[in-house]
């Protein structure tokens, strides 16, 4: 039996690499009962089975934007919302500290970044950017391998009703550099539920082994796969689902460390488990995607899809078929949660996944006009009804497609004629130059991504310049780097080990509210308390738990208690001093203070000697902190003036503030305009103006859930959270039949805010720009900065907005007037000049010039009159430079090019040259024309 499975464990290890094609659909009934096969009944079936068979908690899909985590582009795997669990950094007083066993249905994107499956998709019957994760997930040893392998069996074989025999699985075998040995706790788990050991493979760290990065939370996996063959013939295994038993941590070194706490994390995407049930040769086949494949045939009139791949696909019309039908879903459910196509980061790929599709769509399927957006109320209907959000916000999704459509065909219809036009140009064995091929790309001019551009050409059987694009790309790295900003220090955080030991040793989290302990004086002014703890733990700056640091060094300070606020929510951390009680004139400066799962690490200089043990006494830097608090209650009155201004369904995308100013990105079609700007600015004004009470208070979240008009982000929020109401006490702005909550500024907010409006002074936006296609970012200040800007170079953005415009007006009109006198003044040179030369193959020529441009017309408009002559024109200027232009005719190429023959010259004059191979332009100095003349004549007559 062993050598059986032997004897086949490589080929199935090879194709499970390759994540196999689906060959046809089942020969057989997966059960004599009638098992969900609908995507929505699959779906919901695999939820209720771990609610109301296993007591699992339904937790609803995060957004597709990674919640507080750089590392993503987007979400890509269930487990994403789950990391602070993980890693033991949730907050405490969290809802999310509460679970223990939870599952849901998460929205995946696997596009851009290390797992990228863009470049896949289409090709074969599998691949996608967007796709559904079906997971269950069980933390802190509630349960692990024995009952989540037992429940992932049941639910397959007695709800799915797959047949046992078509079902294989695999263990991890070990890892003898790493000194792990195999999971045979899973193997025997599997035996015992039935598997026979000819059904059961090993592999190594490869394949059952996940780790969530380079560092962190890892452990051994066991899959379950799909046997497509069905018995006939070899395997052809498919993987239907991941469990992965986190039990190891993956040190800075290297090494491995057994995790704290254990954990369960498992994966099944529903498209390819759908397939299986629904008997599909692929997933495309599904009812996730017939409706799309049925709506792309009756808008392009293309031949109905019939789910062909590779040569057998002529034309490549079921590989656009599945391009767009997948490209349509991403675009849909990514701006559904707030990422716009943009310029960098996840926008800037969400806008490759966008002009992917077009250009499949039209070039291939030609769509007309307007398609794509045609197509979201179809991913609406199929998906809407799981994610709500798709419903809430159809129209807008339909308007940026449709926007971001015309866009790119204007560019790709440009992009198409420089092709052929480059193309024309080549020899037979001529490779696409780079250059023309980076002006077409998204970091050139039109915006065509490279990958569509090398396939254009491929279609052509043209080959493109891969090393001089190899070589662009650097430069434009290089470039990039110089003038990217200075990155933000991220300062001191407790690993998973220092905290996985504070909540063993019981230590409870940091009481952080004496933050709020601050009050008003008669005079106006803030009383800020100061607040005496007792340090708990020291850690040294490579995270080493200490007893005691010395003079001079940098530590990490954990206390009992604390009146800094710790960076989150937008709101930059405190800083100031502590003492130690009985030692007041000794001062130990704290530069931050950082939020790790509940815990708040101080960031401090020791002057002298600091114990554990130690009472000390904290004091916050008053005017840093009270020009938070003015920032931050600003930004609740900015939120609500742009809701009034552009109405109640404007969203915040996020905010930072710090004494310097703040900055507010929201969710907007376009810019503002200035009237909307100059409201807005009004709105927030005049609630400073009557000095407002701001109101206060703790309350059960569940309080909040549904009170109109409530302001909250896409965070996890504790339980109790604090509310922020500006006018209205909480009490009442959470009564919904008092409606309050619409008629002012209320938010869920745990940031630091002032206790009256009036001591913001007042707020001018300066600044705003498009982030991306869908939000805008506006800068603002307030206090003194604000009242002084008209009076400074500063200006608010609204009256900024207003010149602008007039001065763009009175741009357009110069460069108008510009353009007719340059081009008087060629056509009047231009006769001049042919006057002079009778009709030849060769004007070499000086004349004066105002400018290159004036130089350039007239070289073009002599070739437009005198098609079979070329020309070159040198200008004197003041101070011995020299302006240079010329134009080759066409009947004299390819041996006699522009470029080389300016070349020539502007080099003889110890200057530079540029341009195509038809028209080319420089500039050089020298006091000899004549002998630059007569370089010119002997270059052109020489290749003609």
């Amino acid at each position: 039996m062993a050598a059986s499975v032997a004897a086949v464990a490589g080929r199935l290890r090879r194709a499970i690499r390759r994540s196999p094609q689906w060959r046809g659909p089942s020969r057989r009934a997966l059960s004599s009962e009638a098992p969900p096969t609908q995507a929505a009944a699959v779906r919901d079936a695999f939820l209720s089975f771990f609610r109301d068979r296993h007591g699992h908690r339904l937790v609803p899909s995060s957004s597709v934007r990674p919640r507080g985590d750089p590392s993503l582009l987007f979400v890509n795997a269930g487990m994403n919302q789950f990391k602070p669990i993980f890693l033991g950094t949730v907050d405490p007083r969290s809802e999310m500290a509460g679970f223990r066993r939870v599952a849901n249905s998460q929205k995946c994107v696997r596009a851009g970044g290390r797992h990228s499956d863009l470049e896949d998709v289409g090709r074969d019957l599998s691949h996608h950017t967007f796709f559904e994760m079906l997971g269950n997930w069980a933390f802190r040893g509630v349960y692990f391998k024995e009952e989540a392998c037992s429940m992932a069996w049941e639910l397959l074989t007695q709800v799915y009703g797959i047949p046992e025999d078509r079902l294989w699985v695999s263990y991890f075998g070990g890892d003898p550099k790493a000194g792990l040995g195999p999971d045979l706790e899973s193997r025997d788990i599997w035996l015992n539920l039935g598997v026979p050991a000819s059904r059961m493979l090993s592999f190594g760290p490869q394949e059952n082994f996940w780790e969530m990065g380079d560092t962190g939370p890892c452990g051994p996996c066991t899959e379950i796969h799909y046997d497509l063959a069905g018995g006939v013939g070899a395997p052809q295994l498919v993987e239907l689902w991941n469990l992965v038993f986190m039990q190891h941590n993956r040190e800075a070194d290297g090494s491995l460390q057994p995790l704290p706490q254990r954990h369960v994390d498992t994966g099944m995407g529903l498209e390819r488990l759908l397939a299986v049930l629904q008997g599909r040769r692929s997933t495309y086949d599904t009812d996730l995607f017939s409706p799309l494949l049925n709506a792309i045939h009756q808008g392009c009139g293309a031949p109905p899809y019939s789910g062909r791949v590779g040569a057998a696909d002529e034309g490549h019309t079921d590989t656009a078929y599945r391009v767009v039908a997948d490209h349509i879903r991403t675009l849909s459910v990514c701006i559904a949660d707030g990422v716009s196509p943009g310029m960098s980061g996840a926008p800037l790929v969400l806008r490759q996944i966008l002009r992917r599709a077009v250009r499949f769509s039209t070039e291939l399927l030609r769509a007309p006009p307007g398609f794509l957006g045609s197509l979201v109320p179809v991913v609406v209907e199929t998906l809407g009804g799981a994610y709500p959000e798709l419903q809430r916000n159809s129209a807008q999704i339909a308007s940026l497609v449709s926007e971001g459509e015309a866009a790119f065909l204007a560019s790709l219809q440009r992009g198409r004629r420089i092709i052929e036009r480059t193309l024309r140009r080549l020899g037979p064995s001529d490779v696409f130059p780079a250059e023309v091929a980076w002006s077409l790309s998204l970091s050139g001019n039109l915006g065509l991504p490279l990958d569509l551009v090398e396939l254009m050409l491929e279609e052509k059987g043209v080959q493109l310049d891969s090393a001089g694009l190899e070589r662009l790309a650097q430069e434009e790295a290089q470039h990039r780097a110089r003038q990217a900003e200075p990155v933000q220090e991220q300062g001191r955080q407790l690993d998973i080990h220092a905290l996985g030991e504070l909540q063993r040793q019981g230590v409870p989290p940091t009481d952080d509210s004496p933050k709020y302990n601050y009050s008003l004086r008669p005079s106006g002014g803030y009383e800020f308390s100061t607040c005496e703890a007792q340090v708990l733990q020291l850690y040294t700056e490579d995270g080493t738990a200490v007893a005691s640091v010395g003079e001079g060094q940098r530590c990490g300070l954990l206390l009992d208690k604390t009146n800094f606020y710790a960076e989150q929510g937008g709101q930059a951390s405190d800083r100031g001093y502590l003492v130690r009680v009985g030692l007041q004139d000794v001062l130990f400066p704290v530069a931050r203070a950082q939020v790790c799962g509940g815990f708040i690490l101080h960031e401090v200089v020791a002057p002298e000697c600091l114990k554990v043990g130690d009472q000390v006494q904290l004091h916050v830097d008053e005017a840093w902190r009270l020009s938070c608090m003015e920032k931050h209650t600003a930004v609740h009155l900015l939120n609500w003036a742009l809701r009034q201004a552009l109405g109640p369904g404007t969203e915040q995308r996020g905010s930072h503030l710090n004494p310097e100013g703040l900055r507010f990105d929201v969710a907007t079609q376009a810019l503002l305009t200035p009237e909307q700007l100059r409201a807005v600015e009004g709105t927030v004004q005049k609630a400073v103006g009557q000095d407002e009470a701001v109101y206060m208070e703790e309350v059960a979240l569940a309080r909040t859930a549904h009170v109109p008009g409530l302001r909250s982000l896409d965070e996890v929020y504790p339980d109790p959270v604090r509310v922020v109401s500006v006018g209205v006490p909480v009490a009442q702005a959470l009564n919904p039949a008092s409606q309050a909550a619409l008629q002012t500024s209320v938010e869920l907010c745990c940031g630091t805010h002032l206790l009256r409006t009036g001591a913001i002074g007042d707020l001018v936006i300066i600044g705003e720009r498009q982030l991306t296609k869908g939000t805008t970012r506006l800068l603002a200040i307030t206090g003194e900065q604000a009242q002084q800007a008209v009076d400074t170079a500063v200006m608010p953005q609204w009256q900024r907005r207003e010149l602008q415009a007039t001065l763009k007006a009175l741009q357009r009109r110069a460069n108008t007037a510009v353009r007719k006198l340059e081009m008087g003044q060629a056509a009047q040179k231009t006769q001049e000049l042919l006057q002079q030369h009778s009709e030849g193959p060769l004007i070499v020529d000086t004349v004066y010039a105002e400018s290159l441009s004036v130089l350039v017309k007239v070289v073009r408009q002599l070739c437009k009159q005198a098609p079979s002559t070329s020309v070159l024109l040198l200008s004197p200027q003041p101070l011995g430079q020299v302006l240079c232009a010329c134009q080759v005719a066409q009947s004299a190429m390819p041996a006699f090019t522009a470029e080389a023959w300016a070349l020539a010259v502007c080099s003889h004059m110890g200057g530079k040259a540029w341009g195509s191979r038809v028209v080319a332009q420089g500039t050089g100095s020298t006091a000899d024309l004549e002998a630059a003349l007569s370089t010119a004549r002997a270059y052109a007559l020489n290749k003609l």
